[in-house]
């Protein structure tokens, strides 16, 4: 029961990165049905730009987290300007094959400027531990600061979506991207807004991640965006709560899997539980049916 009870612990912490990086992903769909797989790499730029932050400018962590995710946002404005408006009534073949290029762009690009090698990420939060049931749990710092700013995020999202007007503008252009545009509202500042969003909250899992594996490297974010994928896939692509659901689940399943001696295997069980969910219910476990007109 310790064991199940520390795994699942370990569970939240892993799937709060994904819950935090399948955000942006949901967002980008519900608002223009775009799958940005160089969602992962912003959350990439985001651990690199925390590593320079806290190396060269010896800021702490919370000025550090709070500098990375206006970078990535800024960043994430860029990426939509410059590689996705053009193409946004194309065909969502054009769209895809974007995406990709974005994201090798990003991958070598950082390569380029910072080499392939692996750096260390300072250390910017103490990890103590501490001891519950007489030893038999261990519960770390950085698992606690993790899941918190994740949920402290994760709030202030929901704020935004249904409390403000940008809040407001995204739903509506959502829902009805003509009908929106027609009431006035700026479907261009929109889809920015949206991406700077998303880009914020996965440069805040890239730092995250940092402080909690202590390395980085240019091609980290190619399988946790992909897993951050499937978790909005498994929640339902385009809901939010969906997002965190999946990314939780997901978290969670891998640690489980790992304990128990599939470490080997644990991503193979995450992409056959993406084929079960499009095979069982595609739209995600809490997407809704969804009626196409012809």
């Amino acid at each position: 029961m310790e064991q199940f009870l520390q795994q699942l612990i370990n569970g939240l912490s892993l799937g709060s990165i994904y819950a935090l990086i399948a955000l942006g992903y949901t967002m980008v769909y519900g608002i223009i049905n775009l799958i940005n797989f160089a969602h992962g790499d912003i959350y990439m730029l985001g651990a690199y730009i925390g590593f320079a932050v806290t190396t060269y400018l010896h800021l702490g962590f919370l000025p550090s987290l709070i500098m990375t995710m206006l970078l990535c946002a800024i960043i994430g404005i860029i990426v939509e300007k410059i590689a996705y408006k053009p193409i946004r009534n194309s065909t969502r073949i054009a769209a895809l094959i974007t995406a990709i290029s974005v994201s090798l762009f990003l991958e070598y690009g950082t390569m380029y400027f910072v080499k392939a090698e692996t750096r260390t990420f300072p250390k910017v939060l103490e990890n103590k531990s501490i001891k519950l049931f007489s030893g038999s749990l261990i519960l770390n710092s950085i698992d606690i600061y993790i899941i918190l700013i994740t949920i402290v995020l994760m709030l202030l999202l929901q704020y935004i979506i249904y409390k403000t007007k940008v809040g407001k503008a995204m739903r509506a252009v959502a829902m009805d991207r003509d009908a929106a545009e027609y009431m006035g509202i700026s479907v261009n500042k929109t889809v920015s807004f949206t991406f700077a969003i998303g880009s914020a909250l996965a440069g805040a899992a890239g730092v995250l991640v940092g402080v909690y594996y202590n390395s980085i490297n240019p091609l980290m974010g190619i399988l946790p965006g992909l897993k951050a994928f499937i978790a909005a896939v498994i929640g339902g692509i385009g809901v939010i709560p969906g997002a965190m659901f999946g990314g939780y689940f997901l978290g969670m399943t891998e640690t489980m899997v790992s304990a128990y001696g599939g470490s080997l295997y644990k991503d193979g069980v995450s992409f056959a539980i993406l084929i079960l969910i499009l095979l069982v219910k595609p739209n995600g476990l809490l997407g809704k049916n969804t009626k196409e007109k012809v």
